[in-house]
């Protein structure tokens, strides 16, 4: 099965006053169709640049990345947007919604940046809030919404424009432990209905739950 992305020695290098950081050193992984994948590690391990490189954020320093079969250094900054628009989506720990907007425009918003027209926006949208059970929170801003609510529409954003990966950086991470479940149920619902998700978590209820694990130490893949 021909995987989704693929890294190959993949090494991730900042520059700094006192001399180059090396973040990520040599880290070679495939990421197939539907796979659930955990990434474990200390803080600074490199599990965040290894899944910005993942998601066409962020250009190793070294080593090769292939998206759905093509070099990702090859293409333009265009095109790399569009891969993070139509093809992947991203959860964060801190959520990210725009506070000016309400839960179902924050949602609607990354289907209007790439052109679907205002009745398949509104369809999609209603199907997504009613999937994470927000139907009725639809018109709240964020500030009206709990953690646990905020992260659930901020999944639903991700998966507006039909991803076929899913990445999340710290989930649960502000969330308490019942919330924190919750989210991962949903989760393995996003999982089970087959989107590929790479998770970086310290949270043992997300790990557990995936198909793969790996951890990570001092910007290496050390076992898995």
């Amino acid at each position: 099965m021909t995987a989704i992305v693929e890294g190959r020695d993949l090494t991730r290098a900042f520059p700094m006053p006192a001399g180059p950081v090396t973040a990520l050193r040599d880290v070679s992984i495939a990421i197939s169709p539907g796979e659930y994948v955990a990434i474990a590690g200390p803080s600074g391990c490199g599990k965040s640049t290894l899944l910005h490189l993942l998601g066409c954020v962020d250009a190793p320093t070294s080593g090769s990345l292939v998206f759905e079969g093509r070099d990702v250094a090859r293409l333009t900054e265009r095109e790399r947007s569009r891969i993070r628009l139509t093809r992947i989506g991203f959860v964060f720990q801190r959520f990210f919604l725009l506070p000016m907007l309400s839960a179902w425009e924050n949602v609607e918003l990354p289907q209007a940046e790439i052109g679907i027209n205002p009745a398949d926006r509104r369809m999609r949208t209603r199907e997504l809030l009613d999937y994470v059970g927000l139907s009725d929170r639809g018109h709240h801003r964020p500030s009206q919404l709990s953690g646990g609510e905020m992260q659930r529409v901020a999944i639903a954003r991700a998966l507006a424009n039909r991803p076929a990966l899913l990445l999340a950086d710290e989930p649960t991470g502000e969330l308490d432990e019942d919330t924190g479940e919750q989210v991962a149920d949903l989760f393995d619902r996003v999982h089970a209905d087959g989107t590929a998700i790479v998770v970086v978590t310290h949270n043992p209820v997300l790990a557990v739950r995936s198909g793969r694990r790996l951890a990570m130490k001092r910007g290496t893949v050390v076992s898995s």
